[in-house]
């Protein structure tokens, strides 16, 4: 799993945050409320010294979601060429969860890495560590509300609605969605009320 976490947020980060923040800058935004809330991105670390900051209104990316049709993101869904992934049926695996009490869902350990999945006050709370020659190299944690992961597996088989989860989100306080730590890569994805990252 060694850097496929940060490869595929880099790749998300580039095919649908960036043009969600270029459209949403053409269009203009009006001033924050203070109930407006924000999706923030950081990537750092690129060997080139490259540091990506996105600082999107949620209102906004609702808006321009549906205006991007690019590689695998169309009207507001990416399409998945696979609906399971690894042989696992997304839709079916979270209905399941959802409806269960708070748990450890999965745990997997070998010398490598070790990924835990668990459900927790109502979010779905995945961790990952790698280890190469005993020392940790790759740290990954997301937390996705249940209610943003019903909504993002609300469309069709093939496709997840960033869209949908984009509004679902908007129903949360200050989320910290994912981070991870891969190297002298980073990746943070949050949602808060403030318009600019740290």
């Amino acid at each position: 799993m060694k850097n496929f976490m940060t490869r595929t947020l880099r790749g998300l980060v580039l095919q649908v945050v960036m043009p969600l923040a270029v459209l949403g800058a053409a269009q203009g935004t009006t001033p924050a409320t203070t109930r407006e809330r924000w999706l923030h991105v950081k990537v750092t670390g690129d060997p080139d010294g490259e540091v990506v900051r996105v600082n999107l209104p949620l209102s906004v990316a609702e808006k321009v979601l549906p205006a991007i049709n690019t590689h695998e993101l169309h009207a507001g869904r990416v399409t998945l060429h696979d609906a399971k992934i690894n042989g696992v049926d997304l839709r079916a695996l979270a209905e399941a969860v959802r409806s269960t009490p708070d748990s450890e869902l999965v745990r997997v350990e070998d010398k490598d890495e070790m990924v835990h999945i668990k459900k927790e006050n109502g979010n779905l709370l995945v961790t990952v560590r790698g280890k190469h020659g005993g020392q940790e190299q790759e740290k990954v944690d997301v937390k996705v509300p249940f209610p943003v992961v019903a909504a993002l597996l609300s469309g069709p088989k093939d496709e997840l609605d960033v869209l949908a989860a984009v509004k679902a989100l908007e129903a949360y306080g200050d989320t910290a969605l994912v981070t991870v730590q891969d190297g002298s890569e980073n990746v943070r994805i949050w949602v808060d009320s403030s318009n600019t990252a740290e």
